[in-house]
């Protein structure tokens, strides 16, 4: 693997493409819209949603990885295992991610859906916190991705993907509690924790936990995600999602919330994992808990949310291209070495600054 196109040069986009680039990869980046934009890779300007660009485009490259909206990467997976390209994305959505199962079995390449921070990172570490037990009972994996300066009731700004928040917070929440595998409703089940003596409130969301529940059935009883956020933040969600009815009208929903929180510069994510379980013959809990911020990166400064998500993808593609992890069928984030990603050139970021 030699060859990659990045799809969608947003922040994230861009940030991945240029992490690519200098990890040793030749990067294509393609958006519909370059706005006369310089970039430090090649680009294209295409149209994403033509199937006729896809094929010419992946019939050039090695791999492909979307950075676009999640409701896109069905046909752009589907397009890549005709192909016969490798593929990767950021996505959260269960129903896009069972589709990219079903191509993963007749794939000629690797299918390797949600690397970002939330599926992505936040399934390894949580994979290799429970393989340090010889019994583990329970797997608590949280992640906020917040303003470090939070004004208003909302206490937010909408640094990540509208589509994808909105996504989370309405669609249900996949769990295992007491050796049962479930489905709950987002925006519940709340608890507080503190971080570096920030107090931050917890409820569940949908997607984060990836394929866990597939692996860890049957091995771990109770295992579940939820996001963080400011105290006082879901039940302004839940309103209004609900009491105004916003949830029947998503599109327009993102458009309010990004509107008045719009994206910040200076923000923080907040990881959070916990596993409980017997070690050693004894019960012990082990977590690993980080605040990570703004850092230079190729040069400029970027946000947290930024390069934490691009450089979880970047990571693991860098181990797929040097033969650590598969080069064919379904990746599962959870089969994914701490150690050996965060030896990487890219996965060290979160080594170096958590």
């Amino acid at each position: 693997m030699k060859k990659i196109a990045t799809l969608g040069l947003g922040k994230v986009g861009t940030l991945a493409a240029t992490l690519l680039k200098e990890a040793g990869f030749e990067v294509t980046g393609v958006d519909m819209n370059l706005g006369g934009r310089d970039f430090p890779f090649a680009t294209q300007a295409l149209d994403l949603s033509d199937a006729t660009n896809l094929r010419t485009l992946f019939g050039e490259v090695d791999a492909v990885l979307s950075c676009l909206p999640y409701h896109l990467n069905t046909a752009i997976a589907g397009e890549a295992h005709a192909a016969g390209i490798h593929y990767f994305d950021l996505t959260e959505d269960v129903p896009t991610t069972q589709a990219i199962i079903e191509l993963s079995k007749t794939s000629k390449g690797l299918m390797a859906p949600q690397c970002g921070l939330a599926p992505g990172f936040i399934g390894i570490v949580g994979a290799d916190l429970i393989e340090q037990f010889d019994d583990c009972r329970s797997c608590k994996m949280r992640v906020g991705a917040l303003p470090q300066n939070p004004t208003g009731l909302m206490g937010y700004a909408f640094n990540w993907s509208p589509e994808g928040v909105v996504n989370e917070y309405l669609n249900d929440c996949e769990v295992i509690e007491g050796g049962e595998r479930k489905w709950v409703s987002p925006m519940e089940w709340l608890e507080m924790l503190y971080i570096d003596g920030v107090k931050l409130e917890a409820f569940t969301t949908s997607g984060g936990l990836g394929t866990m529940c597939d692996t860890y059935l049957g091995k771990v009883d109770n295992i579940d995600y939820k996001t963080m956020r400011y105290p006082g933040h879901m039940d302004q969600m839940n309103f209004f999602f609900h009491e105004l009815l916003m949830r029947d009208r998503r599109a327009e929903a993102g458009e309010i919330l990004v509107n008045a929180k719009p994206p910040v510069e200076d923000d923080v994510v907040y990881v959070h994992v916990a596993a409980e379980g017997m070690a050693d013959g004894r019960m012990q809990r082990k977590e690993f808990v980080r605040g990570y911020r703004p850092i230079e990166v190729a040069g400029e400064m970027r946000t947290a949310i930024a390069w934490t998500t691009a450089g979880s993808v970047v990571g693991v593609i860098e181990m797929v291209r040097d033969g650590v992890l598969p080069a064919k069928g379904f990746l599962k984030q959870e089969d994914i070495p701490l150690e050996a990603f965060l030896a990487t050139k890219t996965g060290g970021l979160y080594a170096a600054k958590g």
